[in-house]
Parts: C-alpha cells; sequence; structure tokens
C-alpha cells in the first residue's frame, strides 16, 4: 500500500517543448523555470523523462521515471537544473521506445559516477523486452532503434529487475503499475505498432503495447498523482486503473504523456468527457499528449493545465 507523502518536486529532464518564461497557469503549482535564465539553453527532444523527489518527515527519496530518447540532453539537462543525480535509487522504464529508454545507458552511468562504487542503482522493467519495435507503413515494416538490452544496462551499472506485477518501492513511497487493462473501446492502442523478436524471424502486430506501465505517487491532502509516459495504454484506462489501485484516494494530477497528438476529434472529446469523471486538479501534460488536447483541458478543465516543459521543476 502506498504511504502518503507531504511533498512532491519532479524534473522535468526530457521533454518534447521548452518554454522557460510561461508561469504555471494553476495556482496550486509552482514552476521554478520561470526565475531561471532563458538564455541557459536547456534542451528539448521527442520523448520524456521525470525526475521525482518524494518526502516525508525527515525521509526523502528519488525515482527516475524514463531517459528520453538519447544520453546528451539528459546529461546537459541535469547538470543544468541541477539535479542530485547521485540521489536517484530507482529507474523506471515505461515501456520499449526508444524516445524513453534511448538515454537510458548514459544515465546509468552518470548515477553511478554520483552514488560511488559501492551502490547501484535499481533499473525496473517489464520483462518482456522485443528484440525491435516498428511500425507498419503500407506494406513496408519500418523500424524503430532497438532498447537497451538487460546486459547492457548492466554493465552500464545498474541492477536490473523484471517485473509485469504492481509493487511499490522505496518505502512505499511509489508504486509501478503492472499491466495495465484495456477497457474503453476508443484507447485502441498505436496504429499500425509492430514487434520483432529475433527468435521467431518476422514482424508481427504490435497495437497495444501491454508491456507499458505507469507509476503512482500519494500526495497527502490531494491524492493520486499518476505519470504516464506514452499512454499507449490509453489515459482513460490508466486514470482507472490507477483510482482502482489507490485504496479509496482521488486523483489529484496525471503527469507526462497521453498520447493524444495524433486521436481525431471524437477521441479527444471522449478522453477529455471520461477524464472530467475524475476530477483531476492537475493536468500536467506532455510529451505526446499533442497541442489540441492541451487546449482542450485549457478549455474545459479551467485551471487545472500545467503544460511540462523541458528543463523546468514543478513542485505540487
Amino acid at each position: 500500500m502506498l504511504t502518503e507523502i507531504d511533498d512532491l518536486e519532479i524534473h522535468v529532464l526530457v521533454n518534447d517543448e521548452l518554454d522557460p518564461i510561461t508561469p504555471s497557469m494553476n495556482p496550486a503549482v509552482q514552476v521554478a523555470s520561470q526565475f531561471m535564465a532563458p538564455w541557459r539553453n536547456d534542451g528539448n527532444a521527442h520523448g520524456l523523462s521525470l525526475l521525482l523527489i518524494a518526502t516525508k518527515g525527515g525521509k526523502k527519496h528519488t525515482l527516475l521515471f524514463d531517459a528520453g530518447p538519447e544520453g546528451e540532453v539528459w546529461e546537459r539537462n541535469s547538470r543544468r537544473l541541477r539535479s542530485e543525480i547521485g540521489q536517484i535509487e530507482h529507474i523506471v522504464l515505461s515501456h520499449y521506445h526508444r524516445d524513453h529508454s534511448g538515454g537510458l545507458i548514459r544515465a546509468i552511468e552518470l548515477i553511478q559516477e554520483n552514488k560511488g562504487p559501492n551502490k547501484k542503482v535499481i533499473m525496473d522493467v517489464h520483462p518482456n523486452r522485443p528484440d525491435f519495435r516498428g511500425v507498419q507503413a503500407g506494406d513496408m515494416a519500418i523500424s524503430l532503434e532497438s532498447d537497451p538490452s538487460f546486459a547492457e544496462l548492466e554493465a552500464a551499472g545498474a541492477t536490473v529487475v523484471k517485473s509485469d506485477q504492481p509493487h511499490t518501492v522505496l518505502d512505499d513511497f511509489f508504486s509501478i503499475s503492472g499491466e495495465v487493462p484495456r477497457e474503453t473501446l476508443y484507447e485502441d492502442g498505436i496504429y499500425g505498432g509492430l514487434r520483432y523478436e529475433n527468435s521467431r524471424g518476422k514482424w508481427e502486430e504490435d497495437t497495444m503495447i501491454m508491456d507499458e506501465r505507469y507509476v503512482m505517487c500519494n500526495l497527502k491532502g490531494k491524492g493520486l498523482v499518476v505519470f504516464t509516459g506514452c499512454g499507449h495504454a490509453g489515459v482513460v484506462n490508466t486514470c482507472r486503473d490507477a483510482v482502482i489501485s489507490g485504496n479509496g484516494a482521488p486523483l489529484y494530477s496525471v503527469v507526462g504523456g497521453y498520447h493524444l497528438a495524433d486521436a481525431d476529434e471524437a477521441k479527444l472529446e471522449s478522453t477529455m468527457q471520461d477524464l472530467k469523471k475524475f476530477d483531476p486538479k492537475v493536468m500536467l501534460a506532455g510529451h505526446c499528449t499533442g497541442w489540441r488536447f492541451k487546449c482542450q483541458i485549457a478549455r474545459d478543465m479551467p485551471n487545472c493545465l500545467v503544460p511540462a516543459f523541458s528543463g523546468s521543476k514543478y513542485t505540487l
């Protein structure tokens, strides 16, 4: 069971968008980036990486959720945000897509350099890693770059833990989901998704991305904060599963990618109506959410939207 935490700080180390000037539109969320020099030149990239710092009383735990598409932007932004990466105890990979896994090797190397040889960071992954992922384009299969292997993650310095079941970590400050039940009819995965297994020697349909997992914490006096990587499971499916798992706590915030950038208008509207039923207070939307759905949040859920910008710090 999740323990209630007192405070939560989020460092957006990697995200698609960069805006060091715009203040938070939500009075419940503080954004430190507006006080930083805009010429500091943090990097943005298509992907996501969130550094989560949770405190309760005198105890603090730090978890890294994804690492973006490559190590260079992760390294640059973590340094410029002055993130204490040596404090990272646990890394969670949301799912096997390179825009979330590509920075892992360099991130682990840097974390271990700061930790020293006697402490190893935990690398938490789903056990069902495809050799390659791809997309169907007409009669062609287009391969994406492969994700780091378990052996490569260990060689970088991490202790790899594989799980497809819900579990809590770091004194129950955070929970990591299992596979998310797919119940919402219009949340039907990624169009044209494929996977390739060397042992089978062929491309196979993989539209549902069943390995995607989310991270969650319970913020005292507010409720559940859900972190979603891409939302291939569907942001409504994810929120429903989180609330069921949350032992009666309300949904407070959804942070990360909602994967609605390429959705049609009917799906955007259905998603909005179903999300409003959860009555979240903070929608910290980023990565693959898309500008159309962010505008819809701003219109239909007043004061809830907080766009996630690369190189920014948020306090919930």
